[in-house]
């Protein structure tokens, strides 16, 4: 599995329309996402899964929006959901032929929390026909967001994601680690601990800590002790300081402050910086309408891909859906 920042042939989506996932605030979500489609196309293809009957609509969105056309495809994909990061196929390149195949796990809506997701479930299937590329089916329940890889051979992922008894219960520590080795390139796996507060996908990586180099990692970090995050957050730091490279180095660290609690009463939502998504020439960041922290995350992160446009994403309609951007996409390598 390459890295994020390699080279891209596109990025995929899967156009939303389930009201459910945003309880009482969709009509805003087709408008924000059409914003995301057109800041994609500006450097990439963008291949979206979206049954036939909405694609006019979604089209338009994406006209309004100021989309790159030419650089948008549609495919008759019917989706439940729209989190192509966990539904979609994990892709795999050879290194030394070029080519370019993917990974086909089972999807079972985070534990079976969202059904129904027959349609999710059939969409790496559908691409590998599009695409006419190979595809390599693996019986193990798993979701793109809860790893992270460094394209050399490590694998960031999280204890209460891939041994929560809702995924696999049947396969041990070592067992998972063996899959994931053996279907995807890496050599090791690094195991953080907890994921943040309302991540309703049992703690995915992809809201915590990111590869954005071989050897540095970039974390969310809570300042506020009594904040709910703060604890979790300061062992996952700890367990990185720990962390080695494949050269027995410790990583680069970069810390990334997390945005001001959102939610409504008790529940609240998975704001976090992390989920950015990094594309060519371009990094792209959710923001939540927090003018300080927001422009903070932008520098940090811009920082840390030095040559790459920093774009920032309004996501405070998209986030009440509990994932933003790299929750929402999956890449393509060239």
């Amino acid at each position: 599995m390459p890295a994020e920042w390699e080279p891209q042939a596109a990025v995929w989506l899967s156009w939303p329309h389930r009201h459910a996932t945003w309880p009482g605030r969709f009509r805003a979500v087709p408008y924000a996402y059409a914003k995301f489609v057109a800041q994609i196309s500006r450097f990439e293809n963008v291949r979206i899964n979206c049954a036939t009957a909405l694609q006019p609509r979604a089209k338009r969105l994406c006209v309004a929006a100021g989309a790159v056309m030419k650089q948008v495809a549609f495919y008759n994909h019917p989706t439940n959901d729209a989190w192509c990061r966990d539904h979609g196929p994990i892709f795999v390149k050879n290194d030394r032929t070029g080519e370019v195949a993917l990974t086909h796990w089972h999807y079972n809506a985070w534990g079976d929390k969202y059904p129904p997701y027959d349609f999710d479930q059939a969409i790496p299937l559908r691409i590998s026909q599009a695409l006419r590329v190979r595809r390599f089916a693996n019986d193990m329940v798993f979701e793109g967001g809860s790893i992270d890889v460094n394209g050399a051979g490590l694998l960031l992922t999280t204890e209460a994601c891939l041994l929560h008894p809702n995924r696999n219960p049947h396969l041990t520590r070592k067992e998972i680690e063996e899959d994931l080795k053996a279907c995807l390139g890496v050599t090791k796996v690094l195991w953080l601990g907890q994921g943040i507060v309302g991540d309703d996908t049992d703690g995915h990586v992809d809201d915590l800590t990111r590869f954005y180099k071989s050897d540095g990692l970039i974390t969310v970090v809570e300042s506020k002790r009594p904040d709910a995050n703060y604890r979790a957050l300061a062992e996952n730091l700890e367990r990185l300081q720990d962390f080695r490279t494949a050269r027995g180095k410790k990583f680069d660290l970069v810390k990334l402050p997390m945005p001001r609690a959102m939610g409504f009463q008790r529940w609240r939502v998975p704001a976090s910086y992390a989920n950015f998504l990094i594309i060519n020439g371009a990094v792209l960041v959710p923001t939540f309408r927090q003018k300080r922290s927001d422009a903070a995350a932008c520098e940090i992160i811009g920082g840390c891909f030095p040559g790459r446009e920093v774009v920032p994403i309004d996501c405070y309609d998209l986030i009440w859906g509990l994932g933003t951007l790299h929750c929402l996409s999956q890449q393509q390598p060239a």
